[in-house]
């Protein structure tokens, strides 16, 4: 399916607004755009090149000294968007597990 211009957009808008304060507000947006795209079907890797052409926008105009905070916060937001993957797929493999046998 891919990446849709909306998801792009909505990436893009949140990642750039959590940069500069790391508020919890683009942090839960995050949250949502991972929920959205688990809904809508996106692998994990069209939203990692999805994060990693974002990322490369914003650091090739980030100043050396601002490079550490920037690639701190952009691992913070990434895995915001990952959590709902880790969460389906620790489902999964809890749907997957045998039942406890009982002691006799």
């Amino acid at each position: 399916m891919g990446v849709t211009p909306e998801l792009e957009r909505n990436y893009r808008v949140a990642f750039l607004r959590y940069l500069p304060r790391r508020e919890e507000a683009p942090l839960h947006a995050a949250y949502e755009i991972g929920r959205s795209a688990v809904v809508q079907r996106i692998t994990i890797l069209d939203l990692a090149q999805l994060h990693h052409e974002v990322f490369l926008d914003v650091i090739q105009n980030t100043p050396e000294a601002e490079l550490v905070g920037v690639t701190t916060a952009a691992s913070e937001f990434f895995l915001e968007v990952l959590a709902t993957y880790d969460m389906t797929q620790r489902s999964l493999l809890e749907q997957q597990r045998p039942p406890p046998t009982a002691e006799r």
